[in-house]
């Protein structure tokens, strides 16, 4: 009985000490846990169990426990009782983490979707993938490369893998739970899917990379300087912490904030723009508000991504997430499938040409692959580039859409592949390097 008081005295004492240690996080953790669960369970139909043994089953994250409200369409999450944050859903716009300033009826309107039926084969269409044989590709080795992506699960944590060649499936592969239908959080690759709207925009002629940031607030400063390109380029020169391990600007943005457009607006400068390379999530979500300044009405705004190119290309899964104030977090929130996903990489591949249509300039690809300087040529404008060799046995022409905790769309044009991976572990755990280059092989 003395062991048992004994146990639980001691149980009790390092409840309070990671309490008492972690008490500033615990905003931060509840929230990622509800806003996670939500969206796992409300925007990719996952079930709550699944969610908790995997997504949120992670260091920290782990210790909120999270409740799910079917009728309500809602998560809740606490931390040993404390710190309870709530995450709601709402139709067309996934969900969100809310505050007292939140108002469940003040944002009533959705994103419209145009989603046409058509037989064409995937992924130009909707019609089944033509199973098409190459006769330089080694089937092999291309098995043996997904073979090494699957090879360690509790490691490697893979969920899906896709290449394309030449506009043709080649090859799919997708863990139990997962299907070419499950939704999947790009986080970061969401970043690459922002830019493409002012690509977009570029195309039709309504905005251009070097004007001045249509921020008013920067007009009487330095600040002033600041162009779209530099915003693009994460060389605004601007102060940023990008650190997820502690309420640091990014966890601040995207777990406390209403409106997470203004977070890096407030920021002073700490460098002339391109004198320093900073990643900055918070200038992503600075651009989803510059995007929305371009429309006269919300309504616009929303249905822009998707009019002009997300539902012309047939990524009919993605859905875009917004903040409380409305605004798209261009940063972290694109949901898709793995083969939407791909969808999204071939456009890039076909220069912005999808089925005869010219989405975005041809140059515009040129634009976003060209190094940013201080990157070390591992950065363009909200892509990621492979020019220094990060990848030192694949393509130096590759580029990619990034995410955190290994999501990746991989475009390599010289071998004509696109390449899409998503799962729960990163480098060193996923050699992106390895799987990459065994793929490249197997093209001859």
């Amino acid at each position: 009985m003395k062991l048992l008081k004994r146990t639980l005295l001691l149980l009790v004492v390092v409840i309070g000490v990671v309490i008492y240690l972690n008490y500033s996080k615990l905003n931060i953790i509840s929230g990622y846990a509800a806003k996670n669960m939500a969206s796992g369970v409300f925007v990719a139909e996952r079930s709550a169990a699944s969610m908790n043994q995997n997504d949120n089953n992670v260091p920290m994250i782990e210790l909120a426990d999270t409740e799910v409200n079917q009728d309500e369409k809602s998560a809740s999450s606490k931390v040993y009782g404390f710190m309870e944050r709530k995450a709601v859903f709402r139709e067309g716009l996934g969900t969100v983490l809310i505050n007292d300033e939140y108002e469940p009826n003040k944002l009533t309107i959705k994103p419209n979707r145009n989603r046409p039926l058509d037989t064409v084969p995937y992924p130009y269409g909707q019609a089944t993938p033509k199973d098409t044989l190459f006769s330089n590709v080694d089937v092999n080795q291309l098995n043996k490369a997904f073979a090494l992506a699957f090879a360690n699960p509790e490691a490697q944590k893979t969920r899906t893998m896709l290449v394309l060649y030449k506009g043709h499936l080649l090859a799919e592969k997708y863990i139990d739970g997962f299907t070419p239908e499950t939704p999947i959080l790009g986080w970061s690759m969401t970043k690459s899917v922002l830019a493409t709207c002012f690509g977009v925009l570029e195309h039709q002629g309504k905005v251009e990379m070097d004007w001045p940031a249509p921020i008013t607030e920067w007009q009487e400063d330095d600040r002033k300087e600041i162009t779209l390109n530099h915003l693009l380029r994460m060389q605004s020169g601007l102060e940023w912490q990008e650190d997820y391990t502690k309420i640091s600007d990014v966890t601040r943005m995207l777990f406390l904030e209403s409106d997470m457009t203004q977070l890096q607006k407030e920021k002073q400068p700490v460098a002339k723009p391109t004198e320093i390379w900073n990643y900055s999530s918070g200038t992503s979500n600075l651009l989803s508000g510059i995007l929305r300044q371009q429309f006269r009405s919300h309504q616009e705004y929303l249905d822009f991504p998707y009019s002009s190119f997300i539902d012309k290309i047939g990524m009919y899964s993605m859905v875009l997430e917004a903040d409380i104030a409305g605004n798209y977090v261009g940063s972290s929130y694109a949901w898709a499938n793995t083969r939407d996903w791909a969808r999204f990489g071939q456009l890039y591949l076909d220069k912005g040409s999808w089925n005869g249509e010219q989405i975005f300039d041809a140059g515009w690809v040129d634009y976003i692959t060209e190094p940013t300087l201080h990157s070390n040529g591992e950065y363009g404008a909200h892509f990621w580039l492979n020019a220094e060799e990060k990848y030192p046995d694949v393509p130096k022409d590759l580029f990619s859409c990034n995410g955190y905790q290994g999501q990746h769309v991989f475009v390599i044009p010289s071998k004509d592949l696109v390449v899409v991976r998503t799962g729960l572990a990163e480098e060193p755990e996923f050699d992106a390097n390895k799987i990459l280059s065994a793929i490249v092989k197997s093209i001859h």
